[in-house]
């Protein structure tokens, strides 16, 4: 069981960057694959983007792909998550998972664990 904690959420006006950190304890996060997820107001909660473990490819979903970067910090065991170039419809609560497996995919139920979340809010 790896326990995640989620940072860097707030209030960013549109256009702008934020950077989401999702810190691990309790187990090694190179050994996970690691998807982001987010819940907007007044929506469901949806897949943005993952990584797969130890270093495999990356995917992300077509509203975000070539703003959104996803990355690994092995040393520090934490999972990051560039947003660019944000929008209003980006705005909501930003989850990481983490699921013991090489291959990450976009299914919430292939997660074992997961962060409380932070709030990202895109407005002028």
């Amino acid at each position: 069981q790896v326990q995640l904690v989620e940072s860097g959420g707030g209030l960013v006006q549109p256009g702008g960057s934020l950077r989401l950190s999702c810190e691990a304890s309790g187990s090694t996060l190179v050994d996970y694959a690691i998807g982001w997820f987010r819940q907007g107001p007044g929506k469901e909660r949806e897949g943005v983007g993952c990584i797969s473990r130890r270093g495999g490819p990356t995917y992300y979903v077509h509203s975000v792909n070539g703003r959104f970067t996803i990355s690994r910090d092995n040393v520090e065991n934490t999972v990051y998550l560039q947003m660019n170039m944000l929008k209003p419809e980006d705005t909501a609560v930003y989850y990481c998972a983490a699921a013991f497996r090489f291959a990450c995919m976009l299914i919430e139920g292939s997660y074992q664990d997961w962060g409380q979340g932070t709030q990202v809010t895109v407005s002028s």
